[in-house]
């Protein structure tokens, strides 16, 4: 599959962050569905809620990456399930759903976003 997307651009949003996990898709994929428990193929990128500043991509590295769902954070775990391979999702997800409160991770106490594009599930 040639994917000829390009790297996503997330704006700062406005007004508070949301309380609970936020799924919205960009774009609906039509190849498999993504289920808990899945090792999924992925391009990202990670911004803070707060400043629009973006923490992690893997656009940068010009490389998709792979991972089993059950070693991410929560909000990947709940926010993958249900989306099919070729789509773009954007997940909105609250500290509880991430990396826990402010003093341990540098990302703890921040609600993170995250748009992801689903390359491959198995």
């Amino acid at each position: 599959m040639t994917d000829n997307r390009t790297k996503p651009e997330i704006d700062a949003p406005e007004g508070p962050a949301p309380a609970e996990l936020v799924i919205r898709d960009i774009t609906v994929g039509d190849g498999d569905v993504a289920k808990a428990g899945d090792t999924v193929t992925v391009h990202y990128v990670g911004v803070e809620y707060a400043t629009g500043e973006e923490f992690d991509s893997s656009w940068n590295s010009g490389q998709s990456i792979q991972f089993p769902l059950r070693g991410l954070i929560a909000g990947w775990q709940d926010g993958i399930p249900g989306m099919a391979v070729g789509g773009r999702r954007e997940l909105v997800i609250p500290p509880h759903l991430a990396y826990g409160p402010a003093g341990g991770h540098f990302l703890g106490g921040k609600t993170l976003i995250f748009v992801i594009d689903l390359l491959a599930v198995g």
